[in-house]
């Protein structure tokens, strides 16, 4: 229990990115030392054996002071049945840690059957708005899932989630919710889903502060858990815009497959965009279809946005990927048209780039910063 509070300090340190954090976990790997040890060693050793900064250091000092508030949470979630897994616990998903490696959340909250977090997974996204399509094909691939014994992921959002959570119950399946909030706040889904996670077939599942309320913010946050935790990813219908589109954008460029139901010529959605940016198409059943089948034209569908912001987008994280480079270097090198200020707050906010913080400030792409050492050293923690 003492350690646990430890855990969750770390979890929830502000303004420390989470890769930094696993690579702290690594280290302490490494070293033979634990979580409570890490909170205990001086400035000195902070900084010189974990690259920690002084700003770094006072959010630490000043997390230290919660130990004893994170202590008593500890011991109310637990009194409450709820389970705190930290990333080296055994009973963490495997496939969560596969899938986001250094990105992977420090804790897990959750409350039902933990079994669950080591079986095969699908996830099936779309909007909140689908279609009767959309809708059928959640059915049909939630039933499919169900009868091969694999875990429906769900964010419990309305539309294409929701449906996907009570298919999977429906026909005697598995399931994990997502939540977009905090594990404590879901009063009203404990409640309604009491049974099904008494009977151990509903896992819930939160990777933020026990007490925090839902946002947008933590309803963004939460979708790479959702597409971490499966193994496989359905698309039922997706916008070109918000949490789907940029959800399978970033497991298109991490390669993972992700099959996408191919809509009907009238259909107003950008499935064929996500199956011509390297997504497979299947048909209402979830079944794959040969792309060179797809005849269709998609004039009839929206346009792709952005398609010159992604691009440059690209441009510049490859460039990253070889060294590290200030703003103005980035603009000059790749004769882009964005300002020095626009390449700064783009990278100062994507989770795939390390700033350092010296003047005038640097970026990099995180792939450079782990070494072929701690990678293989985090892999025995899975």
């Amino acid at each position: 229990m003492k350690e646990l509070s430890y855990w969750i300090t770390l979890a929830h340190l502000p303004k420390i990115k989470t890769r930094v954090k696993n690579e702290i976990i690594v280290r302490l790997f490494e070293q033979q030392k634990t979580i409570i040890d890490f909170f205990n060693f001086t400035k000195d050793v902070w900084m010189s054996e974990f690259d920690l900064s002084d700003n770094d250091i006072s959010i630490l000092r000043s997390a230290i002071d919660e130990l004893p508030n994170n202590s008593f949470l500890v011991e109310s979630l637990l009194e409450q049945g709820y389970r705190i897994l930290p990333i080296t616990s055994p009973e963490y998903s495997p496939i969560l840690k596969k899938n986001l490696k250094y990105n992977s959340p420090i804790v897990l909250y959750t409350k039902g059957n933990l079994q669950i977090l080591k079986e095969d997974s699908i996830a099936i996204v779309g909007s909140r708005e689908a279609n009767e399509k959309s809708l059928l094909f959640t059915d049909n691939i939630a039933k499919k899932a169900s009868e091969n014994y694999k875990v429906v992921v769900s964010g419990f959002a309305k539309g294409v989630d929701k449906l996907a959570l009570d298919s999977a119950l429906k026909y005697k399946g598995h399931s994990i919710i997502v939540l977009p909030q905090g594990i404590t706040t879901f009063k009203s889904g404990f409640k309604k889903y009491y049974k099904q996670i008494i009977d151990g077939d509903v896992l819930v599942l939160s990777t933020f502060h026990p007490k925090a309320t839902w946002s947008v913010q933590l309803a963004m946050a939460r979708n790479p858990i959702i597409y971490g935790l499966a193994k496989e990813i359905y698309v039922a219908e997706s916008s070109n815009k918000g949490g789907t589109w940029s959800g399978v954008i970033d497991g298109l460029r991490k390669k993972r497959t992700i099959y996408v139901r191919k809509p009907n010529v009238n259909e107003k959605n950008a499935n064929l965009l996500l199956i011509q940016k390297g997504a497979k198409p299947v048909d209402i059943n979830g079944t794959i279809i040969e792309y060179e089948t797809i005849n269709e034209k998609i004039n009839n569908i929206v346009s792709e946005p952005n398609q010159d912001y992604n691009e440059i987008e690209s441009k510049i994280l490859n460039l990253l990927k070889k060294g590290i480079y200030t703003s103005k270097n980035i603009v000059e090198l790749l004769k882009i048209d964005w300002s020095s200020r626009k390449v700064t707050n783009y990278l100062k906010n994507h989770k795939d780039v390390v700033t350092i913080n010296k003047k005038p400030l640097k970026f990099t792409h995180t792939s450079r910063q782990i070494n072929t050492e701690q990678q293989s050293l985090f892999d025995l923690m899975k």
